[in-house]
């Protein structure tokens, strides 16, 4: 890194002031992770590299903060260059000490809602934008907010934005009225917008309405922000009409000038890719013809109960609170304390297991349990307001019942480490109780072809056990979604997605040629 100059230290301990007078829950609701200098100055000098060397430069951060952008564009741009630099910051506790940081400095900070600025007339638009905007999400924005803020957003770049979209896509797309033409942008963003749905709005913009130059995604595992778990990526695209075949360059891990993989993919191609993580390493894959996972399983999350601590027992609280052993269902513990992928079952169905644990599930309207069940009633009561009052249980009728989850032969975590004694970071568990499981894992039903063949053929079942247990880690992994310090999650619509040609070749009846066209002829299994 290059050496700090006077004002980045001055800037750096008035951060450190600036974020120990906050509480870390109260930055992560308003999305205020400040931009570390090291990152701050490698941005930059990326800049250097897209402009043209005798440009005058006018400079823009959106989500100012105190400053670590400005300070980077210091370093490493000529004083005399910059022409204009302009930043927002709605938060006063930052905006006010930042403002008297940079007095004597040519910067225009201004304290106030970006979002709700009027864009500058044409000759003063911008030809920097660089800006780690405010990773605030979609349930803290109220209704009101989110309908001013697609309506202005679509209004700027031409995009509607999805409904689940955090703050800093609103940012992006709100900033294309503020570039000059052939201006130049970098995002600092969660990578998660590549691959998730409320994405796609966002991955339109960079293909259909500037010419998108570089995705760098940092390595998961090395958090660029110590306060946040998410994996970061920066965003290049220039203001112009993209030409279809230009190429965008995907590179990984690493810094921006020394990645630690660099692949160009044409832009038409990133058309048909639904998932763009991957693309560095992998390139755009060739989107199979075969069968899937989903052509075998109905895929669901486990239970969410509203309240574990609550609603969740083992044996011996049971009898603890006189409660009935009739009123719970067996369900299966967490990950970490699931000693081993195959479960087998007692004599009357639960599973033998050294943690056995039981799930409360009453559908009796509350009248009646204080009648048949009066100790049952009375725990209930206990759990009023609290338990009772939050999401999930206050829309269900009667608040206590629990949603239909039957027990599933074949199971899957939900979310995952990539762990050195383990190759993977999902485990796929054979099933063989009569014992549901929460919403850490995902719960795969056979569908009717290979529910008739696991009922003529028992066996089988280890046989499918195998062929998921054996999926390769890329293969999971280009499917599913990794966040800060190397979370993996897989969301059921995800895990259906995988490749599973394998398990028609297991089922007596299934003609190989559907299986090559990604059909499948029941009628022949059946």
């Amino acid at each position: 890194m290059d050496a700090l100059t006077p004002i980045e230290g001055r800037r750096l301990l008035l951060q450190t002031e600036l974020d120990a007078a906050k509480t870390s829950k109260e930055r992560n609701k308003l999305g205020q992770f400040a931009t570390p200098s090291e990152l701050a100055s490698d941005v930059l000098a990326y800049a250097q590299l897209l402009l043209p060397p005798d440009e005058p430069i006018r400079f823009l951060d959106p989500g100012i903060g105190t400053g670590s952008f400005y300070a980077a564009l210091l370093r490493h741009f000529p004083e005399e260059r910059i022409e204009a630099a302009t930043g927002y910051e709605v938060d006063p506790h930052y905006g006010k000490p930042a403002r008297a940081l940079w007095e004597d400095y040519p910067l225009d900070l201004k304290l106030g809602d970006f979002t709700q600025v009027v864009p500058p007339a044409d000759n003063t638009r911008y030809n920097l934008i660089i800006c780690n905007p405010p990773y605030v999400r979609h349930h803290h924005m109220d209704k009101t907010e989110k309908a001013r803020l697609l309506a202005a957003t679509q209004a700027a770049c031409g995009v509607p934005m999805a409904g689940l979209a955090g703050l800093y896509c609103y940012f992006l797309g709100l900033s294309h009225a503020w570039m000059a033409p052939d201006g130049v942008a970098g995002w600092l963003i969660p990578s998660e917008f590549m691959d998730v749905n409320y994405g796609v709005p966002i991955k339109q913009y960079l293909l259909n309405q500037v010419e998108l130059l570089r995705i760098h995604r940092f390595d998961p595992r090395e958090l660029q922000f110590g306060d946040a778990l998410v994996s970061s990526a920066v965003v290049w695209f220039r203001n112009r009409k993209p030409d279809r075949e230009h190429k965008v360059e995907f590179s990984y891990g690493g810094t921006l000038a020394a990645p630690t993989t660099s692949r160009l993919v044409t832009a038409s191609a990133l058309n048909g890719a639904e998932k763009w993580t991957g693309l560095a390493a992998d390139g755009v894959r060739a989107v199979s013809q075969g069968l899937r996972l989903a052509d075998f399983f109905s895929i669901k999350r486990g239970l969410a109960t509203g309240d574990n601590s609550f609603f969740i027992m083992t044996r011996a609280d049971i009898a603890a609170r006189g409660l009935s052993q009739e009123l719970f269902k067996p369900i299966l513990p967490g990950p970490r304390h699931l000693e081993t992928d195959i479960i087998e079952a007692e004599a009357d169905g639960m599973p033998k297991l050294a943690r056995q644990q039981f799930m409360l599930d009453c559908r009796l309207p509350e009248d009646e349990v204080k009648t048949r069940y009066p100790t049952l009633w009375a725990y209930l009561q206990t759990g009023k307001p609290k338990v009772a009052e939050t999401y999930l249980c206050s829309r269900r009728t009667p608040w206590y019942a629990q949603e239909n989850r039957p027990p599933a032969p074949f199971i899957c975590t939900y979310m995952g480490r990539n762990l050195a004694k383990r190759e993977k970071p999902f485990r796929f568990i054979l099933n063989r109780s009569q014992a549901t499981a929460a919403n850490v894992y995902l719960l795969l039903y056979p569908k009717p072809i290979l529910e008739a063949a696991l009922q003529r053929c028992p066996e089988l079942g280890r046989k499918i056990w195998e062929f998921l247990d054996q999926i390769d880690a890329a293969t999971l992994l280009g499917e599913g979604r990794v966040y800060g310090g190397g979370l993996y999650k897989m969301e059921p619509k995800e895990l259906a997605n995988v490749p599973a040609d394998a398990i028609a070749k297991l089922l007596p009846g299934v003609d190989d040629k559907s299986a090559a066209q990604g059909e499948m002829r029941l009628q022949k299994a059946v």
